[in-house]
């Protein structure tokens, strides 16, 4: 997970590919709720390919990992790591906030996952926006989430795409 699990509060879950929601029409990821200034982690190794602040986003990271998959963290309180840096798993990229559109929310961490590759399979063709699923992978797909406790198993070994 990006926010180790005892800083979580809530993972809202239902929240991936929620519409309508606000600009961007719906959600291309999840939020996960979380203590201000807790340690988000770099979830794969990677390359930063990019980081900033969007008026909407906020602070944000985009790290491109394995599968030519785009792993996206918005809303940071604090970015920890430069453009262009290596990066390994679990490496400390930010601290948890509310910036941008968060300002007024509780602190969260928008994290989602893209991939450059589409992925037609996932194409919606009587969804909004379904065209676009195709690029968009579900974080919950990629957490070992229990949707009962609504928190990660602290099992050590991870699901997915984070076992790499």
């Amino acid at each position: 997970s990006p926010i180790e699990n005892d800083n979580i509060q809530k993972i809202d879950a239902a929240s991936f590919w929620y519409y309508p929601w606000g600009i961007s029409g719906v959600h291309k990821g999840i939020d996960i709720f979380c203590k201000k200034g807790a340690n988000v982690l770099a979830p794969i190794s990677g390359n930063v390919i990019k980081k900033g602040y969007g008026s909407i986003s906020g602070n944000y990271i985009y790290i491109l990992g394995a599968k030519w998959r785009t792993y996206y963290f918005a809303h940071l309180d604090t970015i920890l790591i430069n453009s262009y840096q290596l990066i390994a798993r679990g490496a400390i990229i930010g601290k948890a906030g509310n910036t941008g559109k968060a300002l007024d929310k509780p602190t969260h961490l928008h994290y989602s996952i893209e991939t450059i590759i589409p992925y037609p399979w996932h194409y919606k063709r009587n969804s909004n926006f379904g065209w676009e699923k195709m690029f968009y992978l579900n974080p919950i797909d990629y957490l070992n989430f229990n949707k009962q406790t609504n928190k990660i198993n602290n099992s050590k070994e991870l699901k997915g795409l984070f076992y790499i």
